[in-house]
């Protein structure tokens, strides 16, 4: 039986381009996502080659019940990768972003994490040596504004990734996370202002698929996905200047 992952998010953007390599490398791979009709495209664009595909609601704790249950029955019982890739974003100032946007950026992006790690649990220890990616962002290391719960949401998937990676290292679990500045996908396309403009579009989905490859069998908990001199900065910001510095950048690069 081939090795698997079960991918959330899958019908676009990064998630459709980890699915798609990792069908290349020939694992047994489960594609949900709310969009059915993108889950569908890719079957078509890659025939034969997607085990699985689904229409899964993150937020729906007994849907990611059943749906991780029926992957694992066709992988064997077991899930060597779990891919928490199902995520969204807002962008604008806090009091302009309707109260239910936060409220569902909270549910994906944080409650999603936690009910398919959840329910995945006895699948990934099955699987003797498993793992669980889940995307976080840069944002989880610097909260800007005009990404106030988005950036909350993302802090929250690296205290959860870096406290369960010490958890279940017992269990043969790796935990870790992927952070990249902003990816070229749809969800950043739809969310224009001026801190995505000065901070850049510097990547695609391929090349956080081909980290989120990386990782599989490293030990590292944070995958951090920027530009070498935006790495050197932040180190340089976390480590030696002040904060009220750092503060004074966030605001002028997102134009408060």
């Amino acid at each position: 039986m081939p090795r698997s992952i079960f991918i959330t998010g899958a019908s676009s953007g990064i998630g459709r381009a980890t699915a798609i390599l990792f069908a290349e490398k020939g694992w047994y791979v489960g594609i949900t996502d709310i969009n059915t009709a993108g889950l569908d495209e890719l079957k078509e664009a890659m025939p034969g080659k997607i085990g699985f595909a689904e229409r899964l609601d993150v937020r729906d704790a007994e849907e990611v019940a059943a749906v991780l249950a029926a992957f694992a029955r066709g992988a064997g019982g077991k899930i060597d990768v779990l891919f928490n890739c199902a995520g969204i974003l807002r962008i604008n100032a806090f009091e302009d972003i309707p109260l239910s946007d936060h409220q569902a950026i909270l549910d994906i992006n944080a409650k999603g994490v936690l009910n398919c790690t959840y329910h995945a649990f006895p699948y990934l220890k099955a699987a003797g040596r498993a793992c669980v990616i889940s995307m976080a962002s840069v944002a989880s290391l610097f909260a800007a504004p005009s990404e106030v719960t988005y950036a909350a949401s993302k802090f929250w998937v690296r205290g959860f990734t870096e406290a369960l990676n010490m958890e279940w290292e017992r269990h043969g679990i790796h935990v870790c996370d992927v952070m990249p500045n902003f990816v070229k996908t749809a969800m950043v396309e739809q969310n224009p202002g001026r801190l995505i403009v000065n901070s850049g579009v510097a990547f695609t989905p391929d090349d956080v698929a081909r980290v989120v490859w990386k990782a599989l069998g490293r030990r590292r908990i944070h995958w951090l996905i920027d530009r070498p001199i935006y790495k050197l900065s932040y180190g340089i910001a976390r480590l030696m200047l002040p904060y009220s510095l750092v503060r004074s950048l966030l605001k002028k690069s997102a134009g408060f």
